[in-house]
C-alpha cells in the first residue's frame, strides 16, 4: 500500500475535512497547507497528485496520536524518516488506544482471520527471531476492518 492510500482511507474513516487534516498535521508541528493536503489526497491517476512521503505520513500519524490521545509532556517525538507497515499499524494501535485483541476483533470485521501470536510478532523488534513484517494484506484489511467499526459508529 502506497502512503496516499493510507492517508485518503483515514480520512475517509475518521470523516476527518481539510481543516481537520491541517490540524492534524500542526499538532506533530508541522504547518501543512490546504494545497499540500490536496494534492496528497488526489486519486493516483490524477496528474496532479503528489506522492506522499514516509516522513509527512509519519508526521500525519504522530498528530493523530496527539489528537486521540492528547500531546504528551515534553519535546514531540521526531517522524521517522521511513515508514513500515509494522510501525503505521503500532502507530494507529497507539492513537485508537487498542489492544491485541482489539485488533483481531477489527480484523475479523474484515473476515480476516489472523492468530494472537502472528499480531504479536508484528510489535516486536526487528532483532527478534519471532519478528515477521506486516504485509499489505494485513494492513488493507486492517484498514478496511476501521473503516466499518467507525464509519458504522456514525
Amino acid at each position: 500500500m502506497n502512503n496516499n492510500d493510507i492517508l485518503r482511507r483515514l480520512r475517509y474513516t475518521f470523516d476527518f475535512d481539510d481543516e481537520t487534516m491541517i490540524k492534524i498535521f500542526g499538532l506533530a508541528e508541522y504547518t501543512a497547507t490546504r494545497a499540500d493536503v490536496s494534492d496528497w489526497l488526489k486519486k493516483d491517476d490524477n496528474p496532479e497528485q503528489k506522492s506522499l512521503h514516509d516522513k509527512y505520513l509519519a508526521i500525519f500519524l504522530n498528530g493523530f496520536i496527539n489528537l486521540k490521545r492528547g500531546k504528551r509532556e515534553g519535546p514531540q517525538p521526531k517522524p521517522e524518516k521511513t515508514l513500515n507497515n509494522n510501525l503505521i499499524l503500532r502507530k494507529l494501535k497507539i492513537a485508537l488506544n487498542l489492544k491485541d485483541h482489539d485488533i483481531l476483533d477489527i480484523l475479523d470485521m474484515a473476515n480476516f482471520q489472523l492468530g494472537k501470536h502472528e499480531l504479536s510478532a508484528f510489535f516486536r523488534k526487528p532483532t527478534q527471531s519471532q519478528f515477521r513484517f506486516c504485509k499489505d494484506q494485513v494492513m488493507r484489511n486492517f484498514l478496511h476492518g476501521l473503516q466499518i467499526k467507525y464509519r458504522n459508529e456514525k
